[in-house]
């Protein structure tokens, strides 16, 4: 039986692991929709099973951690973030194999009658990823924070990239079945990115035991 310490610290790298393939899954399945790369969308959707496997894992060494040490509160407060973190995380991997998917379907077809720019909205999503998992590795409350103020603007890029998308459809709407993925797509990066926010909040809870969720983040108090 392994001692408490390397148990914790086992179950801190495998949330690491996870956290990396996924925001490289996210970086695959961005560059294969705006470059047009197969090879990436189809790394991407292998990728999926060792995302799933590692929820596993870090779910296995959780329950183990809970019932054979009864950690104390400081201690339970990592493993229930880690168990809420590996859930958002495979989620996360989930949407970047939609995305490429997406992406392989769009491969195939013609343009939209007006291009359509991704590269803030792709850009900011993935800056909220990486910063989510980097808040998270540091414990670093205040750059969580930023995350989670940053969601606002991926509402708003993918609202106007919807609104664009539906007014296309609208003028001609021999383009529905492509822009229906264009759609999908732009979803998705919104969820990944309301994903990335839920890591955001529970760093905050993590490095100050604060619950910011459904909070406005101005004006709460910090341990």
């Amino acid at each position: 039986m392994r001692p408490f310490e390397e148990d914790f610290k086992l179950l801190d790298g495998s949330l690491q692991e996870m956290g990396a393939l996924v925001a490289r899954s996210i970086r695959r399945s961005v560059y294969a929709f705006i470059e047009k790369n197969e090879d990436f969308a189809h790394q991407v959707i292998r990728d999926e099973a060792r995302i799933d496997q590692l929820e596993i894992q870090i779910d296995d060494l959780a329950t183990s951690l809970i019932v054979r040490d009864q950690p104390v509160a400081s201690d339970m407060r990592l493993i229930v973030v880690a168990i809420k973190i590996s859930t958002d995380l495979e989620r996360m991997g989930d949407l970047a194999v939609h995305v490429a998917e997406r992406s392989l379907s769009l491969m195939s077809q013609p343009l939209l009658p007006e291009p359509l720019d991704f590269s803030p909205l792709t850009s900011t999503v993935e800056s909220m990823v990486l910063g989510s998992l980097s808040a998270f590795s540091r414990r670093d409350a205040a750059l969580a924070r930023e995350i989670v103020v940053a969601d606002d603007a991926v509402d708003q890029m993918r609202a106007e990239i919807s609104h664009r998308v539906i007014e296309q459809m609208q003028r001609e709407p021999s383009c529905i079945p492509r822009a229906q993925d264009y759609l999908t797509i732009a979803r998705s990066l919104e969820r990944i990115a309301d994903h990335a926010t839920n890591i955001a909040e529970d760093v905050i809870f993590l490095a100050q035991g604060v619950d910011v969720r459904h909070r406005q983040l101005e004006g709460t108090a910090a341990n």
